[in-house]
């Protein structure tokens, strides 16, 4: 009859530092325990006792083998052999971290008589040295009858006693086998790996850290090393809080594995790594903090993020590895965004059918910001808008806008788009989103050929609710009658419009403000300041004082078209379109009383432009008003304006 054989004193030989034994071991001991201390019903991580039938040591089973023990694979008493594992410095403890392993008996009575080590970890150095059988450690499938044995040491008290009584041999069994007890034989003490020879009373393990995969990484291990590639780089992001100001950047990481990990660096280490760091390069990262994720700002597939520290090392690996992919993944069809959580992160896929000029809004913190929209369609029938913000406007988005025009219709993957069902499903960019224009892989190309044998023609439903395919809901030409006579900016969201129309008025007395200079992390205050008593500029929102300010535009003009007139306000950017000018440069002709200053406000009266107008409903104290702003300013381009009015006019005859 066969059985597996504990590996004499493997426990004390890993612990040690031995981490290529692959010892057969006994589990006696296993538990669900809760990684991010949110309460036990949920075990992310089992603990379990291991024992060799005369040592014990506490073990961590890595992720990846949670489910063998939610199973039942793994349980009280099996027997198994470790097939990788790393050793961690736990306090004053050293713990046993299993990242591989084989069952060999997955039922047995706990064999020996078992002792744990002392609470360092370390191994008595009476400890018998591992049984040798030939020239190589006893563990495997062995015969019962074999005379190969071990011993335990006389003085070995049992901390499992009561599920031990009747099996003192090393040898494992079912509970139903009748094994004879065999006497064991004084083996030769254990001598540590010849790396660690001559160095004294061991204190620590002074091995190189091993390379292990991103899905093994736990909060447990004191000794790491990742090797991955480089897939994402935010930008600095600065902040001010109790402690005082700060700045922190992020990148994300891609192993051989397909293990993504997210790398977090604060101030000085900032200044460390922001230019080692580069997409697309292979590192070895290692001595971070492991920390759970933050959900709210971390989209990647795990539960763990690293925090630099000043001990950590990241290394350029000069030969590049084929094995490590340049970019993962997980497309979703544009017709299952319909039933996509808000907020959720995901990719997507699809060929870019039109893109919509430029804006600049203006956010609840009062600052300003650019907006480009586009639709994306693929073989799912469906069509999504895709919203773009900031640098993706002027980056990829321009870009966009030329191949579009130019008739080329090109693939777009977008990676970790957020999705916002505020009006229909729509998908828009956030800070860690990468866009690939054309990129060179399978769907892609599936996509191209699809797109180009018909796709290009096939109709299509767009899940997200009040969009125009060809053209942007600014687009919309409107008189200025009809804006309050089709109560325009009454709903829950602004309407915008377009306008052509002529400036007829400006308030010259106030048509800028003085604004904070100060800038917040990449963006400008530009709040109102004041002037105090010691002649510095004051902003209550930064609270502090500057030598000088700026001036931005905050024009009240009146504007006129065949149906009427109406007031409207043009901010910063639409300023200087109308203007041509600085609000800072108009002030200083002001107040020299330059005549400039007049002829630049009469020269841009009276001339015909396209406005695109922002329309909303608003509060101000007891009463509610209707505010429009201009968001865009265009001349008229006689030659765009006359095809406009050409596709109305046959518009119009197609009605009757």
């Amino acid at each position: 009859m066969a059985a597996a054989r504990l590996t004499p004193n493997g426990v004390a030989a890993a612990l040690a530092g031995d981490t290529n034994l692959k010892p057969v071991v006994q589990i006696v001991e296993l538990r669900g325990v809760n990684v991010n201390g949110a309460g036990v019903a949920r075990s992310d991580r089992f603990r379990a006792v291991v024992s060799d039938g005369a040592s014990t040591s506490s073990a961590l089973f890595a992720a990846q083998l949670s489910d063998l023990a939610r199973s039942g694979v793994l349980r009280h008493g099996c027997i198994v052999q470790l097939v990788d594992y790393v050793i961690n410095d736990v306090g004053p403890r050293r713990i046993i971290v299993i990242l591989n392993l084989e069952v060999l008996v997955s039922e047995c009575e706990i064999i020996g008589n078992p002792k744990m080590l002392s609470e360092t970890g370390f191994p008595d150095p009476n400890l018998s040295r591992v049984e040798q059988f030939n020239g190589a450690p006893q563990y495997g499938l062995m015969a019962v009858n074999s005379s190969n044995t071990t011993t335990r040491p006389s003085d070995n008290v049992s901390v499992f006693q009561s599920s031990m009584a009747g099996n003192s041999s090393n040898i494992a069994t079912r509970p139903s086998d009748k094994i004879p007890v065999f006497q064991p034989t004084v083996q030769p003490s254990y001598c540590p790996a010849p790396n660690y020879k001559n160095h004294g009373t061991i204190m620590k393990n002074e091995a190189p850290a091993r390379i292990i995969p991103i899905s093994a990484l736990n909060p447990y291990q004191g000794r790491w090393a990742i090797k991955a590639r480089v897939t994402a780089k935010g930008d600095i992001r600065r902040y001010h809080n109790a402690k005082g100001d700060g700045k922190v950047f992020s990148f994300d990481l891609l192993d051989s594995d397909g293990g993504e990990i997210r790398v977090t660096c604060f101030n000085a280490l900032l200044d460390r790594f922001y230019e080692v760091v580069e997409v697309g390069k292979v590192y070895v990262v290692s001595r971070g903090n492991l920390r759970p994720a933050q959900k709210n700002y971390n989209h990647l597939n795990n539960e763990w993020e690293i925090l630099l520290e000043n001990g950590s090392t990241v290394d350029l690996c000069p030969d590049e590895d084929g094995s490590i992919p340049s970019q993962r993944f997980d497309f979703r069809p544009i017709n299952e965004i319909e039933d996509a959580q808000n907020n959720a992160i995901l990719d997507i896929i699809g060929v870019v059918t039109s893109v919509n000029p430029c804006t600049t809004i203006q956010r609840k913190n009062g600052m300003e910001t650019q907006k480009r929209t586009m639709n994306l369609k693929d073989m799912s029938g469906r069509s999504v808008e895709v919203t773009m913000w900031g640098d993706f406007c002027n980056r990829e988005g321009s870009q966009l806008q030329e191949m579009v025009e130019c008739g080329v219709f090109p693939v777009l993957a977008v990676k970790a788009g957020k999705v916002n069902d505020f009006s229909g499903k729509s998908v828009g960019t956030i800070s860690s989103t990468q866009l690939f224009i054309n990129p060179d892989f399978a769907e892609a190309h599936s996509l191209r050929q699809w797109f180009d044998s018909g796709g290009r023609d096939a109709s299509t439903q767009s899940i997200s609710r009040d969009i125009t395919p060809a053209a942007s809901r600014n687009d919309v030409r409107k008189t200025v009658t009809q804006i309050k006579d089709e109560s325009l900016g009454m709903g829950d969201r602004p309407d915008w419009v377009t306008v052509k129309a002529t400036v007829i008025f400006f308030k010259s007395e106030s048509f800028c403000y003085t604004a904070c200079p100060n800038m917040i992390g990449d963006r400008q205050c530009n709040k109102k300041v004041t002037k105090g008593s010691t002649g510095n500029w004051c902003c209550d929102r930064c609270d502090k004082e500057f030598d000088d300010c700026d001036y931005r535009y905050l024009l009240q003009l009146q504007i006129q078209d065949h149906s009427g007139t109406t007031w409207v306000t043009a901010f910063q950017e639409a300023g200087q379109e109308l203007l041509g000018c600085s609000a800072r440069e108009l002030y200083t002709l002001k107040e020299r009383g330059d005549p400039r200053f007049g002829d630049t406000m009469l020269d841009c009266l009276f001339q015909d432009y396209l406005l695109r107008l922002k329309v909303k409903e608003e509060t101000y104290g007891d009463e509610r008003r209707v505010k429009i702003t201009v968001a865009k300013v265009e001349r008229v381009d006689p030659s765009g304006e006359s095809k406009y009015l050409l596709d109305l006019i046959s518009g119009s005859s197609a009605l009757y």
